[in-house]
């Protein structure tokens, strides 16, 4: 019964678009386009209503001027300001399926390393399409953003996207590649205990890329440090990350600023930054690049 309503609706909206001329008369083809999983999905050529199922996600929507779409998006999808008023659909790990159906959509994106998959599963048995995409460096970033805008007919804006993004981060390797020397860097994403980052995460080859050592790139995930640990490695920088909650990643930033013995605090050298752009796979990550360069070396 749901897919007979499902299909009567695309069938009504996609007539209504063509009498408008909104969309290309072709929107009623289908299209099979493999994710990022290795999976076939079968989807509508010119999706008309998406459910994005990521912040990242609803990003890249928006970057691609896709944005009059876009139908829902999880609860912290807040960049730009306009995704704040897009209908959300719970958060990324704990989405309202009852929501997301009611939307209707001719597609959900879904992102592989955060939603559940039994939630993916249950909305493909309703007969809604859900294609994945696992971003898990500034490559693949981009190929996501590559294969979102193939998924949404608009590869010629993808590839402007893409082509800025690569020339911006080449940009940054020339720079870093007359730097006389790569400054340790400690980069803080959680209190209590002390988190940063390992070698497999997307801060870890920001840190790289802009020219610094990640001083906890020998483990992976997110290792958690004491504060002694901290002292003894004896960063030149050190980097928190301030999401949402400024005036306690500021108190953490005064703790530190106390402990003179750390080169980072002797040099001026403790900042925060949001958090946002360095957890995102999304086009900004090459704005928490360039922001990074600036940081690790001022010089250039």
């Amino acid at each position: 019964m749901y897919i007979l309503r499902h299909s009567i609706v695309i069938g009504i909206g996609i007539l209504t678009a063509l009498f408008l001329g909104t969309v290309p008369v072709s929107a009623g083809a289908r299209q099979t386009l493999v994710d990022q999983t290795g999976r076939e999905i079968r989807l509508p050529k010119f999706p008309q209503r998406i459910v994005a199922l990521a912040p990242s996600i609803t990003e890249v929507i928006y970057a691609l001027d896709c944005e009059d779409r876009l139908k829902g998006a999880t609860r912290f999808s807040d960049y730009p300001e306009a995704a704040k008023g897009v209908p959300k659909v719970g958060s990324y790990v704990y989405l309202d399926l009852e929501k997301i159906v009611a939307l209707d959509p001719d597609v959900c994106i879904a992102i592989k390393d955060g939603n559940p998959k039994t939630v993916v599963d249950r909305l493909e048995s309703l007969g809604i399409p859900v294609f994945a995409v696992n971003p898990r460096g500034l490559a693949s970033v981009m190929r996501t953003i590559t294969d979102i805008g193939r998924l949404m007919g608009v590869e010629e804006r993808a590839e402007r996207i893409v082509s800025d993004m690569k020339s911006r981060i080449e940009k940054v390797e020339s720079k870093v590649a007359r730097a006389d020397k790569r400054p340790r860097v400690f980069f803080q994403i959680g209190i209590s205990p002390i988190v940063s980052a390992g070698s497999d995460t997307f801060i870890h080859e920001l840190i790289v890329k802009a020219g610094g050592r990640n001083i906890a790139g020998k483990y992976q995930s997110y290792p958690k440090f004491s504060r002694e640990e901290v002292l003894e490695l004896a960063p030149e920088v050190l980097i928190i990350t301030s999401m949402a909650r400024d005036e306690v990643f500021e108190r953490v930033k005064a703790e530190w600023e106390k402990w003179h013995q750390i080169p980072a605090v002797a040099g001026d050298r403790v900042h925060l930054v949001d958090s946002n752009l360095y957890d995102r796979p999304s086009p900004r990550l090459v704005d928490a690049l360039e922001e990074l360069l600036g940081l690790i070396h001022p010089e250039l």
